[in-house]
């Protein structure tokens, strides 16, 4: 198998995109154990609702700063030329991954069950 070293943008960009990354592994997970209707176990009173704050933060006035920001970063690096167009899209779409997160896992537990 041979892997290849992609070049993503500049340094400062993907920073950025980490951060997406980073905010998308985290996002449905408290989401998914809540819809579930399991039962906590004990003692995880804390945690649970330290999670619930931590997706609340990261999927309200935060993330939505981030993401205008990104999106216009990329847009004015796309109209001068500065980006790849491919890498761009993908930064759009993971966005919009992001933001769809919920409804994508209802999704795909409606599809399973």
């Amino acid at each position: 198998m041979v892997i290849r070293h992609v070049q993503l943008g500049t340094r400062k960009f993907r920073g950025v995109f980490n951060i997406f990354a980073a905010l998308a592994a985290m996002a449905p997970v408290a989401a998914n154990a809540q819809a579930a209707g399991s039962a906590d176990p004990a003692g995880s009173g804390p945690i649970v609702a330290a999670l619930g704050w931590l997706q609340g933060t990261l999927l309200g006035h935060v993330a939505t700063a981030v993401a205008v920001m990104a999106v216009a970063a990329v847009g004015f690096m796309m109209l001068t030329g500065r980006m790849n167009w491919r890498f761009g899209a993908t930064v759009i779409i993971g966005c919009f991954v992001l933001f769809g997160a919920g409804a994508i896992v209802s999704g795909i537990q409606s599809a399973a069950g």
